[in-house]
C-alpha cells in the first residue's frame, strides 16, 4: 500500500508560521511585522559570519530607520549548544528585550528558539527535549532566513547540542514555530558555493525524508514533490553562480516547501544519524545529511519502491518503462549525481578532514546508540536495527 493512502481518513495536523514573506527586499518589512505581533525591542540573534558579510548591518539599518530599538547577540556558533542558548538569554534579560529576531541559517534560528523557550517558559533548554514540552507561548518572534536549506525560519524544530552528553537534543514543539518567517533572496546573494551546496542538500534531505516518512500526507507530499523539482532545477545554478537571482529565489521556495513537508511529516534516520555527527564531532549538518542520504535511501528503498521511483523522476532521471525496483534504484543514482555536481565530500572521513576532525569507526557504537534514541528516526519508513545503523555509518565513511 502506498504511504499516502495509509493516512487518508486519519486526523492530521499542519504547522506553518502565521505569516511568511518571500521575495526580493521583503526584509524591509521586519519592523512593521514585528510591531504587529507586539514586539517593541527585539534581541537579534545571529552569528559572526552574518556580521562579517554585512547582513546584520542591512537589518539594523532597517530597524534604525523605523526608530525601533534592539539589542544584539552575535555569538551563535555552528551547531548551537546549551551554553550558547544560556549566553543569548542572558543578553535578552539584561537588555530588557521583549521579542526575538533571528537572522541567519539554522544555527541562529535554533539558538533564538532556545531563547524563546527560556523567555516564555523558564527552566533550562534541556527541559524541552522531545515533543511539545512547553506550556506557555513564545515572545513575539520574527525569523529572517539567509540560507536556502534548513527551513528553520518556519519549523517547529529546534536542535541544540547538550555539551555534557555530546548529543544534539531534538526539540519539536509547535510553540517555537516563528510568528513571521522572512525569506529574502537579496540576503542570500553573497552566500559562497560550498554553503549554497550544503544547505541545498539539507533541503533535499528534508524533502526526501518527509516524502517517504510514515507520517506523510497528501499535503506534505505536494510540498515535498515541488521542493525536489525546484532543487533539481535551481541548486546547481545557485552553486555555479551565486548572483543568479532566479536560482536564489527558486531555492528560497524549494527549501521552504521542503520545510513545510518535514515540519508536518517529520524526518527519518538520515537526520537521526546526522545529529550524532554534529554533536560528536561538531561537523556541519547539511554536509552530514548529504553524505548519509544515499546510504539511508538505499536501505529504505524496499519500503516503498514506487515512491523512490518518483523521487528519481523529480530529480531528473527517466524511470518510465522500468520496473518499480529498477526505477527505485535511480533515486540513489540521482542523489549521488547531484551531490557530486555541487561538490559535497565523498564520505565522512573526507568531510572530517575538510574541517580538521578525525571521524573514527571506533565511535560508531556510541553514535549508533544515540541515533536510535533520536526522535527523527520514529518516522523512518523501514525499521532500523542497531546493526543496520552501524553498517550505514561504516558504508558512509
Amino acid at each position: 500500500m502506498d504511504i499516502k493512502t495509509m493516512h487518508l481518513g486519519q486526523v492530521t495536523s499542519f504547522f506553518i508560521p502565521n505569516v511568511t514573506l518571500v521575495g526580493a527586499g521583503c526584509s524591509r518589512e521586519i519592523p512593521g511585522r514585528l510591531k504587529n505581533i507586539g514586539g517593541k525591542k527585539p534581541l537579534i540573534v545571529t552569528d559572526q559570519g552574518i556580521v562579517k558579510a554585512g547582513i546584520l548591518k542591512q537589518i539594523t539599518d532597517i530597524l534604525d530607520a523605523a526608530g525601533m530599538p534592539y539589542s544584539i547577540f552575535d555569538q551563535t556558533v555552528p551547531n548551537p549548544t546549551d551554553k550558547n542558548v544560556d549566553a543569548a538569554f542572558a543578553v535578552y534579560t539584561a537588555e530588557g528585550c521583549d521579542s526575538i529576531v533571528t537572522l541567519g541559517g539554522g544555527s541562529s534560528h535554533d539558538c533564538g528558539k532556545g531563547v524563546g523557550f527560556l523567555a516564555g517558559n523558564g527552566g533550562k533548554i534541556h527541559d524541552y527535549e522531545g515533543v511539545d514540552k512547553s506550556s506557555k507561548p513564545f515572545p513575539p518572534y520574527v525569523a529572517v532566513n539567509t540560507t536556502a536549506g534548513t527551513a528553520s525560519e518556519m519549523t517547529r524544530f529546534c536542535i541544540i547540542t547538550d555539551t555534557s552528553r555530546k548529543v544534539k537534543m531534538a526539540i519539536v514543539d509547535w510553540r517555537c514555530t516563528p510568528s513571521v518567517a522572512i525569506d529574502d533572496p537579496d540576503l542570500m546573494m553573497g552566500m559562497p558555493p560550498a554553503l549554497t551546496a550544503a544547505t541545498g542538500m539539507d533541503a533535499l534531505t528534508h524533502a526526501v525524508e518527509a516524502y517517504v516518512s510514515t507520517a506523510a500526507t497528501p499535503m506534505t507530499d505536494a510540498c515535498a514533490e515541488k521542493a525536489m523539482e525546484f532543487i533539481n532545477r535551481y541548486l546547481r545554478r545557485a552553486v555555479a553562480n551565486g548572483q543568479d537571482k532566479e536560482a536564489r529565489e527558486g531555492m528560497c521556495y524549494a527549501q521552504y516547501l521542503a520545510g513545510m513537508a518535514f515540519n508536518n511529516a517529520s524526518l527519518g534516520h538520515v537526520h537521526a544519524m546526522a545529529h550524532q555527527l554534529g554533536g560528536f564531532y561538531d561537523l556541519p549538518h547539511g554536509e552530514c545529511n548529504a553524505i548519509l542520504l544515499p546510504h539511508v535511501c538505499a536501505y529504505n528503498r524496499i519500503s516503498n519502491r514506487r515512491r523512490f521511483g518518483r523521487i528519481a523522476q523529480l530529480l531528473g532521471e527517466h524511470p518510465q518503462g522500468l520496473s518499480a525496483d529498477a526505477a527505485s534504484h535511480l533515486a540513489i543514482t540521482a542523489i549521488n549525481t547531484l551531490s557530486r555536481d555541487v561538490g559535497i565530500p565523498e564520505g565522512l572521513v573526507a568531510l572530517g578532514k575538510k574541517y580538521g576532525k578525525n571521524v573514527r569507526e571506533e565511535d560508531i557504537p556510541v553514535m549508533t546508540a544515540n541515533a536510535q534514541k533520536d526522535a527523527c528516526g520514529l518516522t523512518n519508513p523501514r525499521t532500523m536495527t542497531d546493526a543496520a545503523v552501524a553498517a550505514i555509518y561504516k558504508a558512509a565513511m
